[in-house]
């Protein structure tokens, strides 16, 4: 697997998330990253991918562990979110803002992060991917009494989330345990 400790990213857009893709893209390769684009790879390339595609191949090759993380870019950040999320074991988090940014990862856990370039200036979403990289689940960003455990658990049980079952059970989650959480700071 391609990791972040290995200064490896994954990045995926589509034709309106590519200006927002490219400066993120430049700032990570200046930063010594190694990134994998898998499209769109110009701004004026003929019938570039929609979203959607972009989105579940970027998805699948979360899902089949072959990168850790992921950045992806459309106008919004949605279309392209809904389609990677789509694909097992994506924990994926359109964000807007630095401390969403850091909240996904620190506290959810997303190994894929969107973006949408309507909303987000490129200075902007290049401190979001950098918050975004340089975290991991429960790393310190916030300071509540088992902020950790409880943020693992809820990311375990989601990780092990089959519908049927869910169905089945009456609609009622199978819980993997339970864990207190103390005050926020």
């Amino acid at each position: 697997m391609k990791t972040i400790k290995d200064k490896q990213i994954l990045v995926g857009a589509d034709f309106a998330g590519f200006p927002l893709k490219e400066a993120v893209v430049a700032h990570l390769k200046a930063k010594g990253w190694t990134v994998t684009d898998i499209g769109v790879k110009a701004a004026d390339e003929e019938n570039p991918e929609m979203f959607h595609r972009i989105g579940l191949k970027v998805g699948a090759k979360i899902s089949e562990r072959e990168f850790e993380r992921a950045l992806i870019f459309c106008g919004t950040g949605m279309g392209i979110h809904i389609a990677a999320s789509k694909c097992p074991h994506v924990h994926c988090a359109v964000v807007e803002s630095l401390p969403a940014a850091l909240r996904c990862v620190t506290g959810n856990g997303c190994n894929v992060l969107s973006m949408g370039a309507f909303y987000v200036a490129p200075q902007t979403g290049i401190a979001m991917a950098d918050a975004f990289l340089g975290h991991s689940l429960g790393d310190g960003y916030e300071d509540w009494h088992n902020f950790y455990e409880f943020h693992k658990l809820a990311y375990d049980e989601l990780e092990a989330f089959d519908y049927e079952a869910f169905k089945k059970n009456g609609f009622e989650v199978k819980t993997l345990g339970e864990v207190e959480l103390g005050d926020a700071p």
